[in-house]
């Protein structure tokens, strides 16, 4: 399983039909609208390392208003439910 955080910046007119049009990419899991520095912030999934080509640089970087990409890869997924899943079955 391969998991990315792409930031992204789009023209501000576009912004929420970039966001819908992201959304609808195969692998991406959720697309928030945030503020600061970027427009929008991509939660992607793979199978394999090599289908991010697919849905980061052939996929989001060519959405309509999409001006930038930055790729973030995920090295190690630290979330509440698992850990928690985690201490019931013991493994603490």
């Amino acid at each position: 399983m391969a998991d990315a955080i792409v930031l992204i910046s789009a023209e501000s007119q576009k912004i929420n039909e970039a966001a819908q049009a992201i959304v609808e990419i195969p692998g991406v899991r959720d697309v928030y609208s945030v503020a600061g520095d970027i427009d929008l912030v991509a939660v992607v999934s793979s199978a394999a390392f090599d289908d991010l080509t697919d849905i980061i640089p052939d996929g989001i970087a060519k959405v309509d208003g999409v001006l930038s990409t930055q790729t973030l890869m995920a090295f190690k997924t630290y979330s509440r439910k698992e850990m928690k899943a985690a201490f019931e079955l013991g493994l603490d």
